[in-house]
């Protein structure tokens, strides 16, 4: 059972209705995650909308395939059931089944950075951070460590609040 409830959007205050109103303009859903961040508007800016936003960098500069797959492997290697269960649905809408896919050099390497964030992000060995220079700017790599740290948010967010899948 969820620590915090879900707001209700039909009876939340204007400033809450405005933010859902702005989110949903863009496109985006209202999930079980952004519904309890929604007792906050600025946590919820801070933590979504914020995640949005390095997500569009990440993806200008590896593409969203590779983003996702990035983000997926956070979340798996966090153990944080709601937003693996997210990102396992996404691709399964693009057709995607994560155990037979054949990734591409950049995703693997994408994926294995992911992981090692997740596990311990005070010792991300040293030949990975070798080769993610090799292949990345320095504004790519603080665009990517910034993706993986609001990933690792995002998951800690709805483990501690045990938000519902």
């Amino acid at each position: 059972m969820a620590i915090v409830s879900k707001i209700d959007p039909e009876t939340a205050p204007a400033e809450v209705r405005e933010a859902i109103r702005q989110h949903l303009e863009k496109g985006y859903k209202l999930t079980n995650e952004k519904l309890t961040l929604l007792h906050n508007v600025a946590a919820f800016e801070a933590i979504e909308e914020g995640s949005y936003a390095v997500d569009r960098e990440l993806q200008r500069i590896v593409g969203e395939r590779a983003a996702n797959f990035f983000e997926y492997a956070i979340s798996v290697q966090n153990e944080c059931l709601v937003c693996t269960t997210y990102f396992k649905k996404l691709l399964d809408s693009q057709g995607i089944d994560i155990h037979t896919f054949e990734f591409t050099e950049e995703e693997k390497l994408l994926m294995e950075y992911g992981q090692a964030l997740a596990k311990d992000p005070r010792h991300i060995p040293g030949e990975l951070m070798d080769r993610l220079r090799a292949k990345y700017d320095e504004e790519a790599l603080v665009v990517l460590t910034s993706m993986g740290i609001m990933m690792l948010a995002n998951n800690y967010f709805n483990d501690i609040m045990e938000v519902e899948v």
